[in-house]
């Protein structure tokens, strides 16, 4: 009887089994930050924010060469108190170092090559942010050449020595011409997918977590302003993203994809190229990045001159991108933009009047966002230099080794988009953070 008993009772018991499982389920997909129409959620309520860019905190978590991690530890905990717990960064750089303009160290040295003290300079910042409840967003892959990206699998491939722009003679121009090559390079992007497997694969050494299992990160982006770079392209280009937001989402069922582009100007001011690669299921939110310097609406030899021409398009631009997101019901992040400091001065004891202005006009549209509940979910601005300092003795003011990695990537001026820790900006930082409730 008693045996009968369990039997009978066996189906209940089972049913009380599956339910605390799912309950369980449940709760640890709660830790995840999700999607939920044109909302991101995160512990069951709405999540809005204003993070930073941080590219270069893998480099400064490692023991290596470049490493730095009383600095990182430092620049974290400022962050935090300043309501930034939301950060964009570089998974790796790609190729040998030494290469002009080039971030270093690199991760992937080789084609299938990595460097073990970067690979645990990540696991060791995304074990930091979690003690600290922040998020990370990496991205995978970069169409520009400060860290190697399309162009480097190129180079490995056979395709010739990346002509770097305003280097040996070589234009910006010659560079696009080059890397454009990558989305009908398929060795190329199977190497790429091999790479994507290896990072989503990896079990961090500090938490014993897989990084698909990792709630410190909130998402995976496709690359860092990934284009078509010719209407030629453009049928490989959307085939590539969309290939490679299936393999992430096939691989990894927790977290965010995201294509990381500029958004219109990226997509080379085609709205329908855009649609079709932001309507892909695999997308699970949108982006814009805005450039008012290197898009010619700011002048840098009248900075105050002509400041309000750049806020009123940064406005229109956020506004064009925010209805994309509404009719896609999709969230969308402005998590890129930057502005030069007053007199475009790159010391970090200049003034940010002008920027401050700019920045305070672009976080009033997200917080504005936030109270309505509306799809524009975030921003990280670029980008975040903390404690660091731009060397001095280098006449063209770019980056050479020895001197302090900071936001401006190494083929560009230090100082010149950087947000360091004693500049006014952070002020404005903080008033909206708070604001927005990301300040405890």
């Amino acid at each position: 009887m008693k045996i009968m008993r369990r039997i009978k009772y066996a189906p209940g018991i089972l049913i009380i089994l599956l339910i605390a499982a799912l309950a369980c389920t449940k709760q640890e997909a709660n830790e995840f930050v999700s999607v939920k129409g044109h909302q991101f959620f995160k512990d069951g309520k709405p999540y809005y924010y204003i993070g930073a860019n941080y590219w270069y905190g893998a480099i400064l978590g490692s023991k290596g060469e470049f490493g730095d991690r009383e600095r990182l530890i430092k620049e974290l905990d400022f962050m935090k108190a300043h309501g930034i717990d939301n950060l964009r960064i570089l998974a790796g750089a790609e190729g040998p170092d030494g290469e002009p303009h080039r971030v270093t160290p690199t991760l992937q040295v080789e084609q299938g090559k990595y460097n073990i003290d970067q690979l645990e300079g990540l696991d060791f910042l995304l074990a930091e942010m979690k003690k600290r409840d922040m998020l990370a967003i990496l991205y995978l892959n970069n169409s520009w050449e400060w860290s190697g990206g399309y162009a480097q699998y190129l180079n490995w491939n056979g395709y010739g020595p990346i002509p770097y722009p305003l280097w040996e003679g070589h234009t910006w121009w010659d560079f696009m011409q080059y890397t454009k090559q990558f989305h009908l390079c398929s060795e190329c992007k199977e190497q790429f997918y091999l790479h994507v497997k290896y990072i989503l694969g990896r079990i961090n050494s500090y938490t014993g977590l897989r990084y698909t299992n990792d709630p410190t990160i909130m998402a995976w982006e496709l690359g860092n302003e990934p284009r078509a770079f010719s209407d030629e392209n453009i049928p490989a280009f959307i085939d590539f993203l969309h290939k490679t937001a299936l393999l992430i989402h096939t691989i990894d069922t927790n977290h965010l994809v995201t294509t990381g582009t500029e958004g219109y100007h990226g997509c080379r001011k085609n709205w329908a190229l855009f649609d079709t690669i932001h309507q892909n299921k695999n997308i699970d939110y949108l982006t814009m990045h805005i450039w008012p310097l290197n898009w010619g609406w700011l002048d840098r030899n009248d900075i105050e001159g002509t400041l309000d021409l750049s806020i009123k398009n940064c406005a229109d631009y956020m506004l064009e991108h925010i209805e994309k997101a509404r009719e896609f019901n999709k969230p969308i992040v402005f998590e890129e933009f930057g502005f030069p400091r007053d007199g475009f001065s790159f010391k970090p004891d200049s003034p940010t009047k002008a920027r401050d202005k700019y920045f305070s006009a672009a976080f009033n549209i997200i917080y504005e966002n936030s109270l309505g509940n509306g799809p524009l979910a975030g921003s990280n601005f670029w980008s975040f230099s903390g404690i660091g300092l731009p060397s001095y003795k280098n006449p063209d003011h770019l980056w050479k080794p020895g001197d302090d990695i900071i936001g401006d990537p190494p083929q560009e001026e230090q100082g010149l988009n950087s947000v360091f820790a004693g500049d006014s900006t952070m002020q404005i930082i903080k008033h909206y953070n708070s604001l927005m409730g990301r300040i405890k």
